[in-house]
C-alpha cells in the first residue's frame, strides 16, 4: 500500500518504513505525528483525493531534527571597483519514519497533526454554536447605531470617540449637554443636527 502526501509545499510518494527528510516541522526526536493532507491511496483500489481523500492520513515517527546540504550563493559585478558578496544557507529539515497508512478513521487515532515550524494555520474545525450567537448579538447593536460622519464636522476620529463615549446614534448625540460632557468636546452644531437627523 502506498500514499501520496503533501507537506512543505511539496509531495512525497511513500509507503510504511521510507525515511523521509521533510520541511521542518513542529515536533521533537521521537514524537508520532499524521500527515493529514493525502492526496492519494493505492494498493487493493486506488483512491485519488479531491484535492485531498477524507479520512486518510500518513502516520511516522520523527527520528531527528537536522539540517540540509550547505548551499552556497555568489554575486559578482564584473566591472573595475564592483563588488562581490557571498551568503550561505542551510536549510531545516526533519527527517520522519513512515510507521503506517491509514485509508479512513484518521480523525479517530488521536495522533498529534504535523504542522511546518513557521505555519501560523491551525487544523480546520467546526466552529462553536455559542460564538456565533455571540457575533450575531455584537451585530445587532453595531447595526442600530447611525453614521455620525454624517454631521458636519464629525469626522472619523471625533465619531471614535463619541463612540468610545458610548455616543452612537444621533438621539443620543442630541440628548448631549454641551457644558457637562467632558469626554469629548461637542459643539453645539453637532447637537442641533443630530436633533434633526435623529427626526
Amino acid at each position: 500500500m502506498f500514499a501520496v502526501l503533501k507537506t512543505g509545499g511539496k509531495q512525497y510518494k511513500v509507503q510504511a518504513g521510507d525515511v523521509l527528510r521533510v520541511e521542518k516541522l513542529a515536533a521533537d526526536a521521537g514524537e508520532k505525528i499524521q500527515f493529514n493532507e493525502v492526496l492519494m491511496v493505492g494498493g487493493d483500489s486506488t483512491v485519488v483525493g479531491a484535492p485531498f481523500v477524507e479520512g486518510a492520513a500518513v502516520q511516522a515517527d520523527v527520528i531527528d531534527q537536522i539540517k540540509g546540504e550547505k548551499l552556497i550563493k555568489f554575486v559578482k559585478r564584473r566591472r573595475k571597483h564592483s563588488s562581490k558578496r557571498t551568503v550561505g544557507h542551510r536549510q531545516k529539515l526533519t527527517l520522519v519514519r513512515i510507521t503506517d497508512i491509514l485509508a479512513f478513521g484518521a480523525d479517530k487515532s488521536g495522533v498529534k497533526a504535523a504542522i511546518g515550524s513557521g505555519s501560523v494555520s491551525a487544523p480546520a474545525t467546526s466552529a462553536p454554536a455559542k460564538p456565533a450567537k455571540a457575533a450575531k448579538k455584537a451585530e445587532a447593536p453595531a447595526a442600530a447605531a447611525d453614521d455620525l460622519t454624517a454631521i458636519t464636522g464629525v469626522g472619523p476620529a471625533a465619531a471614535k470617540k463619541l463612540a468610545e463615549a458610548g455616543i452612537t446614534s444621533y438621539a443620543q448625540l442630541a440628548a448631549v449637554d454641551v457644558e457637562s460632557f467632558d469626554a469629548v468636546k461637542v459643539k453645539p452644531e453637532w447637537v442641533a443636527q443630530a436633533a434633526d437627523l435623529a427626526k
